[in-house]
């Protein structure tokens, strides 16, 4: 497979596992983040063409320059991953601080936005024209865990933007789905075989998995003609408790 794949919060977790498989695939890797260190140490694990560029998501002007680059470098967007994110700390909703309800809000919602109108753009007006936008959704767009309400809020709007983004690419061959994942192994996770709290107040111990085989996934539906979507994907550690929750 040959193209152009942008991932966002690239230099670690799920972007970066993602970047490197895609990069594996034969996409030329665009990596994006924050911090430099970490993307172009990604970059570096990608190897062949992959670049790391920095970007804010959550700045239009910086997203604007980072798609401005990638027009004036490659000529073309061919895959976006949108998966830059954050969570919230687990406090009580009424102790929930209003800016840490914004900064996931706005990296998670806005961010995601912004880099799929820079992407709407781009894809309408190259040629061959259309591509791919694939989201992180998170298995919290579907049910929340205890004390995550801005995480699950954002999430829930991350699938909102995911169906109308399909339905309005459509005409220009733009696909868009989403991939919502369950306890991958990443640095996010670690508190997780030593117990996280479920909806009856237990902490439970829960079961993780290998980060490669959401890579893989990724990998899959980003390599999918333009005539074929996967609208949803949930992957999930199987004994992970998603199906029952609360």
């Amino acid at each position: 497979m040959s193209g152009i794949a942008l991932v966002t919060g690239a230099g670690s977790g799920i972007g970066r596992a993602s970047a490197v498989a895609l990069a594996g695939a034969g996409f030329t890797v665009v990596l994006a983040g924050r911090r430099r260190e970490p993307l172009e140490a990604a970059a570096a694990e990608a190897g062949g063409d992959a670049v790391a560029l920095t970007c804010d998501v959550r700045d239009p002007k910086s997203v604007a320059a980072l798609f401005a680059e990638i027009d004036k470098r490659l000529g073309r967007l061919d895959v976006l991953f949108n998966n830059a994110g954050v969570g919230a700390t687990p406090v009580p909703l009424e102790a929930l601080e209003l800016e840490e309800w914004s900064s996931v809000i706005e990296t998670n919602v806005t961010g995601t936005f912004l880099c799929t109108q820079a992407a709407f753009r781009l894809m309408k007006r190259q040629s061959p024209r259309g591509g791919r936008i694939i989201n992180n959704g998170s298995i919290s767009a579907s049910v929340p865990r205890p004390l995550s309400a801005p995480y699950t809020a954002a999430k829930h709007a991350v699938t909102g933007l995911t169906r109308s983004t399909s339905l309005d690419g459509r005409a220009y061959d733009i696909a868009c789905g989403q991939i919502d994942i369950g306890n991958a192994v990443t640095p996010l996770t670690e508190r997780m075989p030593a117990g996280a709290k479920q909806a009856d107040g237990r902490m439970v111990p829960e079961p993780r998995m290998d980060v490669a085989h959401v890579a893989r996934a990724v990998v899959f539906m980003g390599s999918l003609p333009l005539d074929t979507n996967v609208l949803t994907m949930t992957i999930m550690a199987t004994k992970m408790p998603f199906v029952g929750r609360g």
